[in-house]
């Protein structure tokens, strides 16, 4: 399991500086809605790491003491994600559709670096 917390740790570390990344994007260049998309998708995204981390994290411990889990949160992260895209269409000014949309897989990226860096 302490393999599982230092996962943890460095992928949620990946999406700070990512999300501080595109702050400083969204602050300093011209192009406002693409970063502020960016960082909608991105910041859901976050949360559904988190959320997914937090149900894995209760299925070990379910499993290692024989016990049934209820789900895994799938209708959760699902939602988070319709509600970036209900934000990005109300607001579409400020939000580029698009972006949003890229930065809610930020997370599955996010995720394939971290294996492919410390699959050792």
């Amino acid at each position: 399991m302490d393999t599982f917390q230092h996962m943890i740790t460095r992928q949620r570390k990946w999406m700070f500086y990512l999300l501080a990344l595109l702050v400083l994007g969204w602050g300093l260049t011209p192009y406002k809605s693409v970063f502020l998309g960016l960082l909608l998708g991105s910041a859901l995204s976050f949360y559904n790491l988190w959320l997914m981390q937090r149900k894995i994290r209760k299925l070990g411990e379910a499993s290692g003491e024989s016990k049934s889990v209820k789900g895994l949160g799938t209708f959760s992260r699902l939602a988070s994600g319709a509600l970036a895209v209900v934000i990005a269409l109300q607001f579409e000014d400020h939000f580029h559709l698009i972006a949003v949309v890229l930065g809610l897989m930020t997370v599955y990226f996010v995720i394939m670096i971290d294996y492919l860096v410390y699959k050792g």
